[in-house]
């Protein structure tokens, strides 16, 4: 168990400085009112737990001390947007619509909700 949980401390901490570096390299070189820095790391992070994901599958890799440090790790260090992705994603082939699309929407009304939420709770 501690073994893992440096394999996850160690690839959150490394996925964690890479979006902070990505976002700000983002954010000097490109000035624009949507957020092109978070969306380029969730995008960059889909990509990549996309391009791990196969590599384990298509080397028939099952290497946990590998998956807990570059997918569940790194890949939630530089985003959690990932892992939804791909959660979706494997629903959907799954043949559980309802559920991905229900997953799909009601995280996102419930996230944007929720820091209103926060946002208003800090202001009582």
């Amino acid at each position: 168990m501690i073994k893992t949980l440096f394999l996850v401390g160690i690839g959150g901490a490394t996925g964690c400085i890479f979006r902070y570096l990505t976002s700000i390299t983002i954010s000097r070189h490109f000035s624009t009112i949507f957020p092109l820095a978070t969306f380029t790391v969730n995008i960059l992070g889909c990509l990549i737990i996309g391009i791990l994901l196969g590599m384990f599958e298509r080397q028939q890799l099952v290497n946990q001390d590998l998956k807990f440090l570059l997918i569940t790790g790194f890949c939630g260090g530089f985003t959690t947007f990932s892992t939804f992705s791909s959660e979706n994603l494997t629903l959907l082939h799954q043949g559980n619509y309802t559920t991905a699309f229900t997953y799909i929407l009601s995280s996102v009304f419930t996230g944007v909700l929720a820091v209103w939420g926060g946002i208003m709770i800090t202001k009582i």
